[in-house]
């Protein structure tokens, strides 16, 4: 006969093991798409382990930007696909535990006038049990999420006159009160962003006539409602998913190209907001408590992108640590900014190469930020008004993405998942699964 003190301490580890598998990391950035990592028991460092760290598993993949993302059982990727002179994109799904492949999606599609072309730049985003896959040249996919199968799709460049950004369609899909909402970045149509029947992909609406930019929207609580704030090439607005009625905006025409990729980052109660573009500089923006509403309190911009001031971000997203705002600089220098006029605090060089679109991915993770550079280095930091702690470093996945700006000739690119205590990323030949728990 079991003891009971068995079962119990049986029922305790099954509970904790279910508790690591549940956490996902559904859409690009995560849950609420905030760049938090809610998970505990993590290292602390990497004494003691292997270098490069040992891998749970490894999935080949093709060549992409997009950043994996994770839900139930399930890791979803996009990638490219060139045979035979014949191109595809395809949705892939792989096995959490094992990473073995549960199925995949593929359709044709040829890249055409696009900077980069590597491979799809949007990550699969699952809600309903469904994955909403958004390619580069404009092909949208419902699909089945346990089981791959087509729910309905649609080609947006044959729906809409996309004006097509120089990076093509970059902005993941988000699924908000009902509606999936897409840049479509179609500003003859009236369609920069639409709103889509999840279900069926049938139009609910449509809003702005701006050019599109790359980031992709996201979604907080502001003044008792829901509002999606969406950045599009011209300025940045907050919605209501539901209609597209618009409950605010604030310009942020370029002086010279939409060249925005990493979204608004927001302070913990989301009253304010920072924006940071590589060419236009800084801005912050207060959101009203008591109206949804939006009011720039400052803009700061260097003479250029190597002259800067404040944050000029390239990929890089920004992000809030207490009251001061963090970010990396158009070459690669991590900054801290005074909120109160965005006058720089202090500025690190030494966690990233000092080149010119220099990337890193950060996370938060209680008082640490996890942050995956572009050489494929995972870091344990600590950012802090009186400067940058590096607490340790070690490699994770080789940088395999072309880019002859680099003497290493490689980047990588691509925003991994942080789910449970383990990490998933991706390079243009795998998809890995690595264990950052004790």
């Amino acid at each position: 006969m079991i003891s009971p003190k068995k079962i119990s301490l049986s029922l305790w580890t099954l509970f904790l093991f279910l508790s690591s598998q549940a956490a996902d990391w559904p859409e690009f950035r995560g849950e609420n798409r905030d760049g938090v990592w809610r998970t505990d028991g993590l290292v602390e460092n990497f004494e003691g382990m292997p270098n490069p760290l040992p891998r749970k598993w490894s999935a080949p993949v093709g060549a992409g930007y997009g950043g994996p993302t994770v839900a139930g059982g399930g890791v979803y990727v996009m990638d490219r696909k060139i045979s035979n002179s014949e191109e595809a994109e395809r949705v892939v799904c792989v096995d959490r535990v094992s990473g073995e492949s549960k199925w995949t999606h593929s359709y044709p599609c040829k890249y055409e006038g696009i900077g980069y072309g590597y491979g799809p730049r949007t990550s699969v985003t699952i809600a309903g049990g469904k994955a909403y896959a958004l390619g580069m040249m404009g092909h949208l996919h419902c699909l089945d999420a346990e089981s791959g199968e087509v729910v309905w799709a649609m080609n947006l460049a044959e729906e809409y006159q996309i004006d097509m950004p120089i990076w093509g369609l970059a902005s993941s899909p988000l699924v908000e009160s009902g509606t999936l909402v897409v840049q479509v970045s179609a500003p003859a149509d009236g369609a920069t962003m639409v709103g889509l029947d999840p279900t069926t992909g049938k139009e609910k609406w449509r809003a702005l006539s701006d050019k599109g930019s790359y980031v992709s929207p996201v979604v907080i609580d502001q003044a008792g409602k829901r509002v999606t704030i969406v950045w599009t090439g011209e300025r940045i607005a907050g919605f209501d998913a539901t209609s597209g009625s618009i409950y605010w905006e604030v310009s942020t025409k370029p002086n010279k190209m939409p060249i925005n990729v990493p979204g608004p980052a927001f302070n913990a109660d989301h009253t304010k907001m920072f924006l940071a573009v590589f060419y236009d500089g800084s801005r912050l923006i207060e959101l009203g408590q008591y109206a949804p509403t939006a009011k720039e309190l400052w803009h700061r911009q260097g003479i250029n992108e190597r002259k800067t001031d404040a944050l000029h971000c390239m990929i890089s997203p920004p992000f809030f640590v207490g009251d001061m705002i963090y970010g990396i600089d158009s070459y690669g220098q991590i900054r801290c900014l005074d909120p109160k006029n965005g006058d720089r605090v202090w500025e690190d060089t030494t966690a990233l190469p000092q080149e010119r679109w220099s990337t890193g991915f950060s996370v938060q993770n209680g008082e640490k930020t996890w942050i995956v550079n572009e050489r494929g280095e995972i870091l344990i930091t600590k950012f802090t008004p009186e400067g940058f702690q590096e607490i340790d470093r070690t490699q994770i996945i080789p940088p395999t993405t072309p880019l002859k700006q680099r003497r290493e000739g490689t980047v990588l690119w691509s925003h991994p998942a942080f789910a449970g205590t383990e990490v998933f990323v991706r390079n243009d030949r795998e998809l890995i699964c690595v264990d950052l728990g004790k």
